[in-house]
């Protein structure tokens, strides 16, 4: 599915770069594994090449995708649950889903109701989580340095 050198997302952990594709033992059984380098965090992972998908390995969206997450960021016709605990399972699940859209949701929501009300701590992290996984794949999309994604996003967001 992967090859060296590809740049992929790893939902919840960010995005990545394919180093090896390796076979290795683990617990007495032979398999191929996905040596990835996780760019934000410099953290190596390693993925079974039959578990990507079902982890939700994927590449990283395309340049001109970038205008759609964008578009997504500014729109102002947003709901939100009033119970935190289910707004909160609900934003974890679109994180863990792995789509930049659902994540650029998220950052929008939490971004947002943020300026109403205060956030608590744990939806401060998750957006602060969402916001790093968007600029780091827009930065790698557009091939351009995470400051100027990190403008990019915050402009969307504030218009």
């Amino acid at each position: 599915m992967f090859k060296v050198g590809d740049k992929i997302v790893y939902p919840l952990h960010g995005v990545g770069i394919i180093e090896a594709i390796e076979k290795k033992v683990v617990l007495s059984k032979r398999n191929e594994f996905y040596i990835i380098t996780i760019i934000n965090s410099g953290m190596k992972v390693m993925i079974p090449t039959e578990k990507a998908e079902s982890i939700g390995l994927r590449k990283v969206i395309a340049k001109k995708d970038v205008t759609k997450v964008l578009n997504l960021l500014k729109k102002s016709d947003v709901e939100t649950e009033d119970d935190w605990k289910i707004r909160y399972q609900n934003n974890v699940d679109k994180i863990k889903s792995g789509s930049i859209f659902a994540v650029a949701e998220v950052a929008r929501d939490l971004y947002k109701r943020g300026k109403d009300k205060e956030l608590s701590i744990m939806e401060r992290k998750l957006y602060e989580n969402a916001y790093q996984l968007m600029i780091h794949e827009i930065a790698l999309a557009k091939d351009i340095d995470v400051d100027e994604a990190g403008n990019l996003v915050s402009e969307a967001l504030s218009s």
